[in-house]
């Protein structure tokens, strides 16, 4: 038997329905970040970066992308003998075909892949958070308490924290209350959903409680630990962490990129971000073009003007067009003098001439307000909007549309088009 003294188990079969029509055909730690990035390769990075060797990406919602993302592992030097990076989605069973059922669950699923590593430790990971960590200082904190978990937690504002599960702390540091979303929190501690557990702890816990249905960390295996008189601490941690669950909060994290002085940096040498590059030529900026503070990924034609956005690769923008405070991803086309305003545009889109996204007053969208909000317009994957309409904000479209989806050529701030088979 192998022996890995701690192995990574990261979560990314989430759907991340907030997230609206960007994750309708991707899973959401497959959505694009920061121009070259994917939100999953923020968690792989942080394990190499940490000497973190054994990494089982656990998958579930629309995995391929993830899977062709990931591959062997090549990027982040994943690609082992022993240990390295596996993708592990559910399987069928002998008795039955089950899918994940809760965070907990699926890591249960796995306990033959952890024991083959036979580890002290196992880190729990999400596949959605931005964020570097140095995860052997958090195992050195938990061994110097002789800890059975350790939960990493970080301040937030008291009004956000019935958001998240939030913990109780004595002077040790020590846990002594653990809530999972309190209407009336009593702490703002809120746990990262990043945990280290010893291994024994673990195992005994996910089979104590594998027909719990539904199994998660936060609302089950904690406090059946908890109860148990495990001795659980809390590991403080006061840099960047953002949670890109919801659209405002993406795209909010996507413009702090690219302020003079980034609040997160992508580009530290001591700390490196990788990911999966495609061999692709240089960007190529037109001698009428204008770029101002934003980021332009590889392979893109810029003949317009792009200010303050975040630009992926592959992407054209064509003449006369402007972008502002806005995200394209991967191979999307702007046509010529169209006009983009504060929006969110997702990979292989096609967006005609004349065309303005963003326009007029705000208003509540119609159909999901909670999703569509903060005056952002959100363009699903592969969606096609036609020459001379315009499109308000707090919108959302999807699929292929003609100028008969858009009455007087406008679809008025709150609207909403998702065309058969797409998902909202």
């Amino acid at each position: 038997m192998i022996k890995k003294e701690m192995i990574a188990m990261l979560l990314a079969g989430g759907q991340g329905s907030r997230l609206g029509v960007l994750t309708a055909k991707v899973a959401k730690p497959a959505v694009a970040f920061g121009g070259k990035y994917r939100i999953i390769d923020f968690p792989l990075s942080n394990c190499i970066n940490s000497g973190i060797d054994t990494v089982g990406v656990l998958t579930q919602y629309r995995p391929l992308r993830l899977n062709t993302h990931i591959g062997i592992g090549i990027p982040w030097d994943l690609d082992r003998n022993v240990g390295g990076v596996t993708v592990l989605p559910p399987y069928e069973k002998s008795t039955n075909s089950e899918w994940y059922t809760g965070t907990a669950n699926a890591i249960y699923q796995n306990l033959e892949y952890m024991e083959q590593y036979n580890p002290d430790y196992v880190l729990i990971l999400s596949g959605d958070h931005i964020y570097k960590m140095d995860y052997k200082i958090m195992l050195d904190y938990h061994k110097a308490n002789n800890a059975d978990i350790t939960i990493a937690a970080m301040p937030v504002p008291m009004e956000e924290a019935s958001r998240f599960g939030v913990v109780v702390t004595d002077e040790d540091n020590r846990i002594t209350e653990f809530e999972e979303k309190p209407e009336h929190p009593k702490s703002n501690l809120a746990s990262m959903g990043i945990y280290i557990f010893s291994w024994k702890v673990l195992k005994d816990a996910l089979i104590k409680l594998k027909d719990q249905n539904e199994c998660d960390f936060g609302k089950h295996i904690i406090p059946y630990c908890f109860e148990n008189d495990k001795r659980i601490f809390a590991y403080e941690y006061n840099s960047y962490w953002k949670d890109v669950g919801t659209l405002s909060s993406y795209w909010e994290a996507n413009m702090e990129l690219i302020d003079i002085i980034p609040v997160f940096n992508l580009y530290e040498e001591f700390w490196k971000i990788y990911t999966k590059i495609d061999t692709i030529p240089p960007q190529y900026i037109a001698e009428n073009a204008f770029i101002e503070k934003s980021i332009i990924g590889d392979g893109t034609e810029i003949y317009g003007k792009v200010f303050n956005s975040v630009i992926g690769s592959g992407v054209i923008i064509e003449e006369g067009a402007e972008i502002h405070d806005s995200i394209i991803m991967s191979n999307s086309v702007v046509g010529k003098n169209s006009k983009i305003t504060k929006s969110i545009i997702a990979e292989d889109v096609r967006i005609g001439e004349n065309v303005e996204l963003g326009v007029g007053e705000e208003a509540e969208n119609v159909k999901l307000p909670k999703i569509y909000n903060s005056g952002l317009v959100t363009i699903g994957e592969c969606t096609v909007i036609p020459d001379n309409v315009k499109v308000g904000k707090n919108t959302a479209i999807s699929g292929e549309t003609t100028s008969d989806d858009y009455p007087d050529g406008l679809l008025p701030s709150g609207g909403i088009i998702i065309k058969a088979g797409d998902n909202v």
